[in-house]
């Protein structure tokens, strides 16, 4: 099922986001909180639970399953996912969730100033305890990720959307991140059309292919991780007096970690001669621009003699 994740500072409205998300979409907020109470007290004594609530490094140490409660509850939200779709805040969840297919990462920020304000109001204090409050919170939030994910939870390669509420509002956040999980969604549903069948997702388009031989090919440069474009341009190659273009060449496929354009073939001599020819056209009328025609024999070699270059 799908996940949202939510790093958030605090003052940075992230919390309202997630229960904004919630709203919309119907499905439960996960917080720390709701691990402790629902998984954690039930393994644990009143001892246990309380130095939990603590204390980061604490979830590094041995539960009763015989699990570190860290990978006991990384446990229990992989099977609680595999049911139902989450906004989980907090914990690390960006990590946990790190290779999941269907998760979506975002940090929700807002600069400093904003931030005092903010917390300022809501806690009734002047601006030198609200910055004194936002110190604590932020060292607070960064050594927990640190201690028990070994991991800096700034870093941006984390998340897939980070948004700033200085602007933004709650709805104009919820409304982006469910923008970008609608179209996660739409991919996903496309590759699961294309299994099967003679249509390739690649870089999130679809593609039709025309023959047999040219899936087989693709396939064979998914494998070898060559990236690739589908007849991404046609070379008029041939006008009659007037200036119509008459006669126009789309080479099947472009490497451009290679800048070649490749034209596969049968053996049937006659369209080998006729692509040969358009091939030597294209090369004579559009300089520098490289053209090879391809023999489904050669499919192989070929594409491993290009994997060797990169």
């Amino acid at each position: 099922m799908a996940i949202i994740t939510i790093s958030r500072q605090l003052g940075s409205l992230g919390d309202e986001v997630a229960a904004a998300l919630s709203s919309r979409l119907g499905w439960e907020v996960i917080t720390r909180q709701t691990l402790l109470d629902r998984y954690l007290k039930p393994v644990t004594n009143n001892r246990d639970y309380h130095v939990l609530k603590e204390s980061a490094k604490a979830y590094l140490d041995e539960c009763t399953s015989g699990l570190t409660y860290l990978a006991y509850l990384e446990e229990k939200l992989y099977e609680l996912t595999e049911t139902v779709s989450v906004v989980m805040v907090g914990f690390g969840s960006q990590i946990i969730f790190a290779e999941h297919e269907e998760a979506l990462h975002v940090r929700i920020i807002a600069p400093e100033a904003i931030r005092i304000n903010r917390v300022r109001r809501q806690y009734s204090v002047e601006d030198d305890e609200a910055r004194r409050i936002l110190i604590t919170a932020d060292r607070k939030h960064k050594r927990f990720v640190s201690t028990v994910f070994d991991t800096d939870l700034t870093q941006s390669e984390l998340y897939d959307l980070t948004l700033n509420t200085e602007v933004l509002s709650v709805d104009a956040c919820v409304a982006a991140i469910i923008s970008i999980q609608d179209n996660i969604q739409k991919q996903k549903e496309l590759e699961k059309t294309a299994e099967g069948s003679d249509v390739i997702v690649n870089h999130g388009q679809m593609h039709d292919f025309k023959h047999p031989a040219e899936v087989e090919f693709a396939r064979i440069l998914d494998m070898y991780q060559i990236e690739w474009k589908y007849e991404p341009k046609t070379f008029p190659i041939e006008w009659d007096a007037e200036g119509n273009v008459t006669l126009a060449f789309s080479p099947d496929f472009y490497l451009p970690q290679f800048d070649t354009y490749l034209e596969l073939t049968t053996m049937n001599q006659k369209y080998v001669t006729m692509k040969n020819r358009k091939a030597r056209k294209v090369r004579e009328l559009y300089p520098g621009t490289n053209v090879k025609i391809v023999y489904k024999k050669d499919f192989q070699s070929l594409v491993e003699r290009f994997s060797g270059i990169s």
